[in-house]
């Protein structure tokens, strides 16, 4: 391993450069001009060169010393400005784009929204949605995401937390889909072929759960790992899509031709966060990121009183 010079020592070379004089550059780091005058032994011994020379009753830097001036002078700026505390954040100027794994009714319902907010408070700052995976929360936890948002699950101890929103489950089928000839009971709705949204390809979920208590099973025909996928692989079938109510409000405003229903059982609402590393807690520009994640999600209107059941 290399051995890191004595970096108090560009401190004193600047004073000695400065003032000219052993005497002086003691005065000026509050030192006796014996203990400056080792200083500048050491100096010398480190740079191999004499630094300063006796000229008459005078001190002249060396050649050395003076190609040196205005590079120790500059690290030494640099060095005052790297431990000055952070100034206050312009993020009309910040130049920066933030990098988040997020699930499908983030995106969905707030994806276009958060790029047009950070579009009028900081026009430089970009955003980049990388697609979800099983290994998501190594990127968080090595901090090479700058916000992991998904379902609640458990994280690392250190990781953050902060709760966004919350969503439910409702059914979505094409607009003439038989389910809608009748009234939708728990048992006409586990009858027809269903669509399951999973990205590690799982067919069984909180619904299966449910439907289990009733004594119930139903059919997953097709597994899918996105829900936007889901939405385009109902087409002109009889298959049943559930997805979260944040992901049909979307869909509404989209206007696709598709029918969204209640279900007609409870399943457990799920809680939405927004997940960060340790690194992250104290970046201005981080903390105001996540303000604006926040800010964006609270004041939304409220998805189920946005959702139509119906037609759309």
């Amino acid at each position: 391993m290399m051995k890191l010079p004595d970096l108090n020592l560009i401190i004193a070379l600047d004073a000695l450069l400065e003032e000219g004089s052993v005497v002086g550059a003691a005065r000026r780091m509050n030192l006796s001009a014996p203990a400056m005058s080792r200083t500048l032994g050491r100096i010398r011994q480190q740079l191999n060169d004499p630094v300063l020379v006796k000229v008459g009753r005078s001190l002249v830097p060396t050649p050395r010393a003076l190609a040196l001036r205005e590079q120790v002078q500059q690290t030494l700026h640099n060095a005052v400005n790297l431990l000055q505390p952070e100034n206050i954040l312009d993020v009309t100027q910040l130049t920066r784009t933030f990098t988040l794994h997020a699930n499908d009714v983030f995106i969905s319902a707030f994806g276009g929204e958060l790029l047009a907010r950070l579009r009028q408070e900081a026009p430089n700052v970009g955003l980049r949605f990388t697609p979800e995976s099983h290994t998501d929360e190594n990127g968080l936890n090595e901090g090479k995401v700058d916000l992991y948002i998904s379902a609640m699950r458990p994280f690392a101890d250190d990781i953050h937390l902060q709760t966004l929103f919350t969503t439910r489950f409702m059914g979505l089928a094409r607009e003439a889909h038989p389910i809608f000839d009748q009234p939708i009971t728990p048992e006409r709705f586990a009858t027809f072929e269903q669509i399951s949204v999973s990205r590690r390809g799982r067919a069984r979920g909180p619904i299966d759960e449910r439907l289990a208590e009733l004594g119930l099973t139903r059919h997953v025909s097709l597994v899918v790992p996105t829900f936007h996928s889901g939405v385009f692989s109902l087409g002109h079938s009889d298959l049943i899509l559930p997805l979260p109510e944040h992901v049909v409000h979307a869909v509404q405003k989209m206007g696709i031709r598709l029918r969204a229903f209640a279900l007609p059982f409870d399943v457990d609402n799920i809680p939405i966060v927004q997940a960060w590393h340790p690194r992250f807690q104290s970046d201005a520009a981080h903390r105001w990121f996540r303000r604006i994640v926040h800010d964006l999600c609270i004041r939304a209107p409220d998805a189920r009183l946005a959702c139509k059941e119906g037609n759309f």
